[in-house]
């Protein structure tokens, strides 16, 4: 963290000429969010005296607890390098407040800072990093985003075949401006997809960094002329988009995952860590995997993950040991997919992590086999399990583990699952094109 003061950000407003200070924060869903005020606001803005209307916000609040103030957490200061260079433009991440001072329970950050806490208490420093793939498409006349691309690309091809290329390289200096680390940028397997990773780092700064990470990349494609898009699977027949979790865990400043002299060179923590994962996937998808589109994704054939199982030497289950080993030990989540709220599923993997250190949960074996090839016999042998495989199956998944429900507190969860119910109903209600190409001639 930066630790700035208020009297650094005043100074920096000033001396870089800034004159918008847009105040951000992410609904429960996942949506960025904000306020902006010009910088002869900026001390008002400080003194977390910034209100808005909560109930405009949907799964906020009710119109008779609507006034909610921004609290802007001041290390989050940046200013974005992709407007004018004179009245610049500035952004801070902001916790929402009640209007007696206290974090509003509806808020996803604050979510995501309980979890944070859990682990402070327990001696550790949970770190994330991840890898968040996209797809790039062309729009129409009207500026509207099409599926369309002229690309036939594939995994790490270059220019001239890679026509992203140039994107990809403006997003990496954009961010790196702005102060990301970012580690590879790459084209991924389908067709006009594409992936950049930036550093790992503590958990709140690394969900902060997803949301600032989407914003600008979805600004640099539209300057190309084109439309960036986060949706799990918005093509069939080619492989969705993911984001897959990397996390460790820290206590003194040492890696806890990592045992010299423990099999497969990992810790009883680490172990337990993944059975807590394991033990609450079912009920964690509705939040790593949140819409009716993420289950088109979850499907066999296209490298992402169906089965509940963890393995040190194949990519097919829920759950992968990278080989590094030392400070660089780490636990793969490969379900979850880049249109999920990080604070919010990255609080539900911490807390089911620290759930499995807390209460000393094993894993069943590692599976080394690759699970798409085992029958259903061989997995019934090795425990596997399936993840849900829809939306509705998700959310009963999560209704029936009261470990979510804790998690994301009372508000957020209640409102989180009627929400999902609704938009599952709403998309069971949709005639698809899918179903008229064919019934309708035939039937």
């Amino acid at each position: 963290m930066s630790g700035y003061s208020k009297e650094d950000i005043i100074r920096m407003v000033k001396e870089e000429d800034v004159e918008f200070i847009r105040l951000q924060f992410t609904d429960i869903f996942g949506t960025m969010k904000n306020v902006a005020v010009t910088s002869s606001q900026l001390e008002k803005a400080l003194n977390n005296e910034c209100m808005f209307d909560g109930s405009a916000i949907e799964g906020f609040a009710r119109i008779e607890e609507a006034d909610m103030y921004l609290r802007p957490d001041l290390d989050t200061f940046v200013i974005f390098p992709w407007r004018p260079q004179q009245g610049k433009v500035a952004r801070f991440i902001c916790d929402i407040c009640k209007p007696d001072g206290t974090p509003f329970e509806g808020d996803p950050r604050y979510v995501l800072k309980r979890a944070v806490k859990e682990a402070e208490e327990m001696g550790y420093v949970f770190e994330v990093g991840p890898e968040c793939e996209f797809f790039l498409f062309h729009t129409d006349e009207d500026g509207l985003p099409t599926t369309l691309t002229h690309e036939k690309a594939g995994y790490f091809d270059l220019g001239p075949n890679d026509l992203g290329e140039n994107i990809r390289r403006d997003t990496v200096l954009t961010l790196e401006e702005m102060g990301f680390e970012i580690e590879t940028s790459h084209h991924e397997i389908a067709p006009a997809q594409h992936e950049i990773d930036f550093k790992y780092d503590e958990v709140l700064k690394t969900a902060d960094n997803i949301m600032t990470f989407k914003l600008a990349v979805k600004t640099i494609a539209k300057r190309h002329g084109l439309h960036a898009t986060f949706m799990p699977k918005p093509k069939d027949g080619v492989n969705g988009s993911g984001m897959h979790i990397n996390m460790s865990m820290k206590k003194d400043g040492k890696n806890i995952f990592y045992d010299p002299d423990g099999e497969k060179g990992l810790s009883r923590e680490a172990y337990y860590f993944i059975g807590g994962l394991m033990a609450h996937a079912p009920g964690m998808t509705a939040i790593t995997n949140p819409l009716v589109n993420s289950y088109k994704r979850l499907v066999p054939g296209y490298e992402a993950p169906v089965y509940i199982a963890w393995s040190t030497v194949n990519r097919s289950p829920l759950i992968r040991i990278p080989t590094t080993r030392g400070e660089g030990t780490r636990i793969e989540l490969r379900s979850p997919d880049p249109s999920a709220n990080p604070y919010l599923a990255l609080a539900v993997c911490l807390r089911a992590g620290l759930s499995g250190i807390r209460c000393k949960m094993e894993p069943p074996e590692a599976v080394s086999g690759n699970l798409m090839e085992m029958t259903d016999e061989e997995k019934g042998k090795a425990s596997v399990t399936s993840l849900p495989g829809s939306l509705m199956e998700a959310v009963e998944a999560m209704e029936r583990d009261d470990f979510i429900r804790e998690a994301l507190g009372e508000h957020i969860y209640s409102k989180y699952v009627n929400a999902k119910k609704k938009e599952y109903l709403e998309y069971c209600a949709v005639v698809t094109q899918w179903e008229l190409d064919q019934y309708l001639y035939r039937i």
